[in-house]
């Protein structure tokens, strides 16, 4: 942070220090707009509102970003803290400004560590901003960057949960984005206020540490660029101090003492080209003895965020390690700058070939979050992503491949293109065949088999582990499930048409577009889709469809036929009487059954074992005894109330079971509780209780099954 407050002079100066071109009135007009419309208002250490947004302007030109983005640094709160609105902005500074300021109001109140849910979703909107325009992202991370660095003002518990989130998102989004000296301040001065006393012993150790090294770094800082000139090699050299957090988590997971830790200091070379950052590496290992396993080309093999540099530790002079870390102008631009070292937003933010790189797994984590419905699922998800531990595998053509370590084959083949995933039969992992479930390691070299006939399976969610394999398997299962929804919904449909003799015809007439105008259903084919899911019931259509006639009185009590599907039954010492099969247990042909007299209604027909028996057993004199044989191929309707873990696919298993039977489904009703699990009942067409125990065996082993009854 600046010691004095910055001025728009100051502002103005830098900018066109990196651009001479620069539309300098429209920073003016941004500032004094910002600055009338904050006039009232005081930052919590008492200063001046403006002083923020002229802070924030001020890092974004450290950042050396294009004049539209500074702008809406200036401008960034005045909608989400003043009067102003959307189109004052849009009329005053154009529509390229008036975007990144409202995308900015729409992320302004996220507050991580109080609401998952909402920490989530405005976590879903940042990124759904920068998918749009990655200039929104840079401006926020200037904004929470100029509040970290005054944080000390607020209250004790906002300090640690702005500080926890900035750690935990911030830091690591800007590592992946390659922004290098962001994701150091980040980390440090979350580190500062999370655990201050730890910071500030480091602080002092390191301090000493530094006068104690100087000396020696000097001396062979002057050998080597004493070297490099005999061997005329350009370079300059310069030398830095790890950033305390780094030191930090070293000591942590080496589980060691600041004393032990040895590269707190290191040493950077700067040269022209690649070929000499390559004779630079082969000087030092000349001069002193390079340490066995500390040696790492991400030249040859660039970081995910593009970083790329050599780095080598070697026993220095009087026997003490020394790291090197050497790389080209180029590559120091872009380790220290990241996706802002190419600001080239000559089509009002959309991103260049080289930037697109940076955030490529951005749009695997927006494809993947449509799936993540739970909000701690998918902030997991993001931070995997965020900030993955990688390993480099090869193409058989050798091209080098980066994956987040416990990768497969799948992974691999959706690496390459979508349809190689979804076509993957199998993989041969340097030469070897290997199941699809093996574990890549580095080094390996990567041949995918592919099958025409091939498609994903499910049993592949349980070992992938990058976004987009998820993701692309996710959609193929749904686009599966939403086909044989179709094909459900469509029979139970056709059913219930039939069975109030209705025409088929019925779905192209005006009546029917009238009912999915009313279920808000946008064509038939996701009315069936709906039907089949069993958010709807063809029940529920079809009575929509038939005209409302008025009640009419009867005038004479109808002796009701034994229905079709009731053949078979026998009540003991009563003849000629009507019966009805009871709602609440769905009694079946071999069922103990027992009839219960009702008054005016006839006999309604129970299982022995129905829970309303306790009830009606009240009165015996009115239980009779009932006898049902099943009658050739006729039906009766059955109820199975089926308890699932909420998946997607788990309807259509059971759906495609049922029919493996030559069970008709009459209807369903599906509803999924908070606690992941689905809870379905199927009304069936069934000719015994042998088909039914059946249907029960072949339901219990679908994976995913919980429970099951009548």
């Amino acid at each position: 942070m600046e010691d004095k407050p910055i001025t728009i002079d100051n502002l103005i100066k830098k900018v066109t220090s990196y651009n001479p071109d620069a539309d300098i009135e429209i920073l003016k007009r941004a500032y004094f707009f910002s600055s009338e419309a904050h006039c009232s208002q005081r930052r919590i250490e008492g200063s001046p509102y403006i002083e923020h947004p002229l802070s924030v302007a001020s890092i974004l030109a450290d950042m050396k970003m294009d004049v539209a983005t500074i702008a809406a640094g200036l401008l960034h709160d005045t909608i989400e803290d003043t009067d102003t609105t959307v189109k004052d902005i849009k009329d005053l500074f154009g529509k390229e400004i008036a975007f990144l300021v409202q995308s900015l109001t729409k992320l302004s109140k996220i507050e991580f560590a109080t609401r998952e849910k909402e920490q989530a979703e405005n976590f879903r909107k940042m990124l759904l901003a920068m998918s749009e325009d990655i200039r929104v992202i840079l401006i926020k991370f200037a904004d929470r960057l100029h509040n970290m660095q005054t944080l000390k003002h607020l209250p004790e518990n906002k300090q640690q949960r702005i500080a926890s989130e900035t750690l935990e998102i911030y830091a690591p989004l800007a590592n992946r984005l390659g922004i290098g000296w962001l994701k150091t301040e980040f980390e440090d001065l979350s580190f500062k206020h999370l655990v201050p006393e730890l910071y500030n012993d480091l602080v002092k150790k390191v301090a000493k540490r530094k006068e104690e090294q100087e000396q020696y770094l000097k001396e062979v800082s002057e050998l080597i660029v004493k070297k490099l000139k005999e061997e005329g090699i350009p370079g300059t050299v310069s030398w830095r101090i790890k950033h305390y957090y780094g030191i930090y988590q070293k000591m942590l997971k080496q589980e060691i003492t600041f004393e032990q830790v040895h590269d707190v200091l290191g040493l950077r070379i700067i040269t022209d080209t690649k070929a000499n950052c390559y004779a630079i590496l082969g000087l030092i290992h000349s001069l002193w003895t390079p340490i066995p396993g500390r040696f790492k080309d991400y030249i040859g093999v660039p970081k995910s965020n593009m970083y790329q540099s050599l780095h080598t530790t070697v026993f220095g002079p009087k026997g003490e390690r020394v790291e090197f870390q050497i790389r080209t102008m180029e590559m120091h631009m872009v380790a220290e700058h990241g996706i802002a070292s190419h600001w080239r937003y000559k089509e009002k933010g959309r991103i260049d070939e080289k930037s697109d790189k940076y955030i490529s797994w951005l749009r695997d984590i927006i494809q993947a979050q449509r799936d993540l419905v739970d909000a701690s699922d998918f902030l997991e998800a993001v931070k995997g992503e965020v900030e993955p531990e990688v390993i480099y595998v090869f193409t058989p053509k050798g091209e080098i491949k980066e994956m987040p370590i416990g990768s497969s084959p799948v992974d691999f083949a959706y690496s390459i293109h979508t349809e190689v995933g979804n076509r993957c039969v199998g993989a041969k992992v340097n030469d070897r065949i290997v199941p699809l479930k093996y574990t890549l390691r580095s080094g390996d070299t990567v041949e995918i088999i592919t099958s025409p006939t091939q498609n994903p399976s499910r049993d592949w969610l349980k070992f992938v582990v990058t976004q987009r394999a998820k993701s692309k398997i996710k959609q193929w299962i749904k686009a599966e499930d939403r086909k044989q929804s179709i094909e459900l919904g469509s029979k139970l449909f056709e059913n219930e048409v039939r069975r109030h003799d209705l025409s088929l015809s019925i779905v192209k007439s005006e009546e029917m577009q009238k009912i999915l105008n009313f279920f808000n259903i946008q064509s038939i084919e996701d009315l069936y889709a709906f039907i089949g899911y069993g958010k709807l019931s063809a029940h529920q259509v079809v009575n929509k469809l038939i005209p409302e006639k008025p009640p009419e009185e009867p005038l004479v009590t109808k002796v009701t036929k034994i229905p079709k599907e009731q053949k078979g039954i026998t009540i003991k010492g009563v003849d000629n009487v009507l019966y009805h099969t009871a709602k609440c247990c769905y009694p079946v042909a071999g069922d103990k059954l027992i009839g219960f007299v009702t008054r005016g209604r006839g006999v309604t027909i129970h299982r022995k074992d129905c829970a309303n028996l306790d009830r009606l057993a009240l009165d015996d004199a009115r239980l009779v005894e009932v006898d049902w044989k099943a009658d050739g191929n006729a039906t009766s309707s059955a109820r199975l109330i089926v308890e699932t873990v909420d998946k997607p696919g788990m309807l259509a298993n059971l759906s495609a079971v049922i029919s493996s039977v030559d069970v008709n489904i009459s209807h369903l009703e599906a509803s999924s509780t908070e606690d992941k699990k689905a809870h379905i009942i199927f009304i069936l067409d069934v000719k015994d209780k042998n088909q039914l125990l059946t249907l029960i065996q072949k339901i219990v082993q679908i994976e995913g099954v919980l429970k099951v009854s009548r």
